[in-house]
């Protein structure tokens, strides 16, 4: 694959190292992971290659950006071709048959504020169905948190999102939180990265006794 092939983000070759920091502290050395909304393919490169012991699954709801996903994973074999995924849909992904085994962590960077507010419990709701029972769910970007004051770079980033777009714009942590707890998933982690952005991460919740 030529490397002109290769789309590039800004802000993911920014945001690749301190979010490969959380993933290594956080993860087992080996598993196998899907991730939601590949872009560029850049995370799934610098993450596949820095965690060799993964098989990483990019995916992406349009086929426009699988030759730069493929030219970025090139040189990394643990790193699988792009699949179609709608996080709508009931099953995963959605197009061919439905991933047969479970995933030790679903990833997902940067989607939830550029998609319509319905994706969100797609996103929840899927994870549930294909995370294995101790799995994590990772989610990636700027949110808006109580109490906590607006950074005057994220609220002009909403407002340019909302012209764009009235469905996108940063969501609101407490409503992202409560769509999960439908799904049956909570929060059990909250990591501050730069820029701004979050990393969540999201466990099955115990059924109480």
């Amino acid at each position: 694959m030529p490397t002109d092939a290769r789309a590039h983000s800004p802000a993911a070759e920014r945001n690749s190292g301190p979010i490969l920091a959380v993933l290594q502290a956080l993860l087992p050395q080996q598993g196998a992971a899907l991730e939601i909304a590949s872009g560029t393919g850049q995370h799934a490169a610098c993450f596949g290659a820095a965690l060799p012991r993964w098989t990483w699954q990019p995916t992406d709801a349009t086929p426009q950006g699988f030759a730069s996903i493929a030219a970025w994973c090139a040189d990394a074999p643990n790193v699988r071709a792009p699949l179609l995924l709608n996080v709508l849909t009931d099953g995963w992904p959605g197009t061919g048959p439905v991933f047969a085994a479970p995933f030790d962590l679903i990833y997902c960077a940067n989607m939830l504020h550029i998609a319509p507010w319905a994706c969100c419990a797609g996103l929840m709701q899927g994870a549930a169905r294909h995370l294995a029972p101790t799995g994590q769910l990772v989610t990636y970007g700027p949110y808006l948190e109580d109490g906590v004051p607006i950074a005057p770079g994220n609220l002009a980033f909403d407002a340019s999102l909302r012209a764009q777009n009235p469905a996108w714009g940063i969501r609101a942590l407490g409503d992202v939180a409560r769509q999960a707890q439908h799904a049956g998933l909570h929060l059990a982690a909250r990591h501050a990265l730069p820029a701004n952005n979050l990393l969540l991460v999201w466990q099955r919740t115990a059924p109480s006794h």
